[in-house]
């Protein structure tokens, strides 16, 4: 039985309609009763409706209580739009393949479930290990039982990770192989340090001091990354604190082809750092299973410069024409080496140097006078500067400008003296403004090379995510197998970072992935009891900003009955 609206001329009329089965078993309907014209029945519906509900034996339908303040008991909303988005690409991605890596392992908790929260925390809230259960406190995670986590859990899954690399690896590898171009790859290799703190050592420590980025010797490890030309991260290696970077490259390639074996053509592309006559050798040596030989970009140290004078020469008269940047090349061993020269950054170059050597070159002279001065039997206030001490101080202040190749320190002289190499000063004015690198790409123009090593930059913003968004360092874990796993988890977060930034940028949202995560996270689940009843549970209301974000993400909208099912 249901009610049926029947449209006769201007008027619309009220129905209850019944369906019965004739002497024959065909369906039919009949109309039981004509409850009024729809336009009339408004002040007459609660009667019509309690008469109905009377004729079937049920009570009169109650009015709806009056709800008070003091009836309503809210409890703590939990962020839910951020970690539902995250938690909804992990699966699209297939990081969840992960549990059946570990389903095969002797621990009893759910690794992936644990692995997938300290991903999610790594996005959303970075925190120490501790920190990330009074996270879970904060948020409604899907499919997860948050009040059974514990400290330990998060530990003994990360040795979990570890004990089963390759697999996951494995994992993670397959799930990367539909985002990469395996017609024409541009694999993206440079290395980051990683601050570690603690003094004590462990047998096999990957915490060694060593020269950080920023300048300084610090106890550290190192993070080799590649990266696709789309800034997607498809591999990613923890190495000694004191490891040379040049070492480091070879190992990776070999593995990350090993990982796609489907691409047809890869050009490496590598920083100053990794450039050796050894690594050469060997890359040309390299082929990629489709039998395709490895091609690189690398750039020249500039140490390495004054080995390319000569090669050089017949072009300077062109770089010091020039108004804007140019490309050129010479060959140089069988190989391409390109050139980029831009006057602009020339002339800054040069005019930087200048103030520099002004700068020593007057305090130099200062101490020179004063030094003069007490010889000639001069007395004044404060510390009496001494040959070996202005030498010494001066030495620093030079090496500490990068200008060592240029002015010479005489240590050995008892008085203190410098000198101007006039012919490292004349090279270094030449080398201004130029980029060099070596190449065995022989399908791309100048132009294309360098625009392509220029791109390594990307590389240089995703470790930035790394230590700034994701904050991957300091590191306190003292194991060298729970740095290796806190790596990895750190560069899972940063494929689903940067997977957030193709879409979003797909999308021309002008979003990034903090600020989406951001505005998401103002979705929330909320649950509120009234009058001492079974609590009840709601989501904030989606706005159209948010329906943007999640469209663009390719990402389902939250619903109530998903959520009451989660929770």
């Amino acid at each position: 039985m249901y009610v049926k609206v029947t449209t006769s001329g201007p008027r619309r009329y009220v129905q209850l309609i019944e369906s019965f089965r004739d002497d024959d078993g065909r369906v039919k309907k009949r109309t039981v009763a004509t409850l009024g014209r729809a336009d009339q029945l408004s002040g007459e519906l609660d009667s019509v409706i309690d008469g109905l509900r009377k004729v079937a034996g049920r009570e009169p339908a109650k009015s709806a209580p009056k709800i008070s303040a003091s009836s309503l008991a809210f409890e703590s909303a939990r962020a839910l739009g951020n970690v539902w988005t995250l938690t909804e690409i992990w699966k699209e991605l297939g990081f969840s393949d992960l549990r059946r890596v570990f389903r095969r392992t002797r621990h009893t908790i759910d690794v992936e479930a644990l692995i997938r929260i300290m991903v999610l925390n790594r996005l959303c809230d970075p925190d120490s290990k501790l920190g990330v259960l009074r996270w879970l406190q904060t948020v409604a995670l899907p499919d997860i039982e948050v009040k059974a986590v514990t400290h330990q859990q998060l530990l003994r899954s990360m040795d979990a990770l570890m004990d089963n690399q390759d697999a996951v690896d494995g994992v993670v590898a397959g799930l990367l192989r539909p985002l990469v171009d395996r017609d024409l790859s541009l694999a993206f290799y440079d290395m980051t340090t990683i601050r570690a703190e603690g003094l004590s050592t462990v047998e096999g420590d990957v915490r060694k001091f060593g020269m950080a980025k920023e300048g300084l010797i610090a106890k550290q490890f190192m993070l080799g990354v590649v990266q696709t030309a789309d800034g997607l991260p498809i591999y990613h290696e923890v190495f000694d604190g004191n490891t040379a970077e040049a070492k480091t490259l070879l190992p990776i390639l070999k593995k990350v082809m090993e990982r796609f074996p489907n691409l047809r053509r890869l050009i490496l592309v590598a920083d100053r750092g990794l450039l050796s006559l050894d690594n050469l050798d060997e890359l040309r040596k390299l082929t990629l299973p489709s039998g395709q030989a490895l091609e690189f970009i690398l750039a020249v140290p500039g140490r390495r410069y004054s080995e390319f004078v000569e090669l050089l020469n017949p072009l300077q008269q062109q770089c010091i024409e020039a108004s804007a940047e140019i490309t050129a090349e010479v060959a140089w061993n069988d190989l391409r080496l390109v050139l980029a020269h831009d006057p602009a950054t020339a002339l800054e170059q040069r005019k930087k140097r200048q103030s520099k050597m002004n700068e020593l070159q007057t305090q130099a002279n200062a101490w020179v006078g004063k030094l003069d001065e007490q010889d000639q039997g001069s007395k004044k206030r404060g510390r009496k500067l001494s040959d070996s001490g202005a030498k010494a101080r001066f030495y620093h202040e030079v090496r500490e400008c990068r200008l060592g190749n240029i002015i010479k320190v005489n240590l050995k002289d008892e008085l203190f003296s410098y000198a101007i190499d006039e012919g490292a000063l004349k090279l270094a004015e030449m080398m201004d403004g130029k980029l060099l690198v070596v190449t065995n790409v022989k399908d791309i123009v100048p132009a294309k090379i360098i625009e392509r090593y220029k791109s390594l930059a990307d590389i240089e913003r995703g470790f930035k995510v790394l230590k700034s968004e994701l904050e991957i360092g300091p590191v306190y874990h003292r194991l060298p197998e729970r740095i290796r796993a806190h790596a990895s988890i750190c560069f899972m977060a940063l494929i689903l970072h940067r997977v957030m930034r193709m879409r979003l940028r797909a999308g021309n949202t002008g979003v990034t992935p903090e600020r989406a995560l951001q505005t998401l996270k103002r979705i929330q689940h909320h649950r509120v009891s009234i009058n001492g009843a079974e609590p009840l549970s709601g989501v904030s209301s989606i706005t159209e900003e948010d329906s943007k974000v999640f469209k663009a993400l390719k990402v389902k909208l939250p619903s109530q009955t998903q959520q009451m099912s989660l929770l």
